[in-house]
């Protein structure tokens, strides 16, 4: 009979997935001033077809947090509290679309936009939300200091390299790591920055849709 201790699949302590999974050959360091907060729903952890992971190990001034709701202090210091010895404190901004639903959740108008820190990219922090769309309404609904950030949309969405695997119920719907390499190039204007990451996110999508088809 055998143990389920010895049964359980060993995992890459990096990437946190089996290794016969093991999604590190796919991550694409690139540079970006603009930091980025990746608040991971818990149930998105061990998703196969997730993408924060690769996403969070390509970004070096990204972070990576995993809850549903979190406690006010500690999202504050998620928000706040410098990644590195800079001295201005960060400008966070929320990657996620105005909806007319929001009105109905019970969720407050987010604050504008201030153009002007659209002009100092290397102060603001892009927070982004890894979950379905469901997932990620209720990480926002559940934590208020998310509620009262600004938020940026994407402006001409690029289309999914993704729907091989995931079904979007809109054409513009991106996963995680698509949506964050557009909204980073939208903030810094540097598209091609973030073309060899992609690139290698087709490679884990083709992988991906070979196992998914076996």
């Amino acid at each position: 009979m055998v143990s389920t201790a010895s049964a359980v699949r060993p995992r890459c302590p990096r990437c946190l997935r089996a290794h016969s999974a093991c999604l590190c050959r796919w991550a694409t360091p690139v540079a970006h001033p603009v930091e980025v907060l990746i608040l991971q729903h818990p149930l998105e952890v061990h998703e196969a077809k997730g993408t924060a992971r690769l996403l969070h190990l390509s970004l070096p001034r990204s972070r990576m947090a995993v809850g549903e709701t979190f406690g006010a202090e500690a999202l504050h210091a998620l928000l706040t509290a410098p990644f590195d010895t800079r001295s201005a404190a960060p400008r966070a901004v929320l990657l996620y679309p105005a909806s007319p639903h929001d009105a109905a959740l019970g969720l407050p108008a987010p604050p504008a936009l201030d153009p002007a820190w659209l002009q100092a990219p290397e102060r603001l922090r892009l927070v982004v939300l890894d979950g379905t769309w469901r997932k990620s309404r209720k990480m926002l609904h559940l934590n208020p200091a998310l509620q009262r950030l600004p938020r940026l949309p994407l402006v001409h969405p690029p289309a999914s390299r993704y729907a091989t695997l995931r079904k979007a119920h809109q054409p513009h719907q991106l996963s995680t790591l698509e949506a964050t390499c557009a909204a980073l190039a939208q903030l810094e204007g540097h598209r091609e920055t973030f073309a060899p990451l992609l690139r290698a996110f087709d490679g884990f999508v083709a992988l991906q849709a070979t196992w998914q088809s076996r």
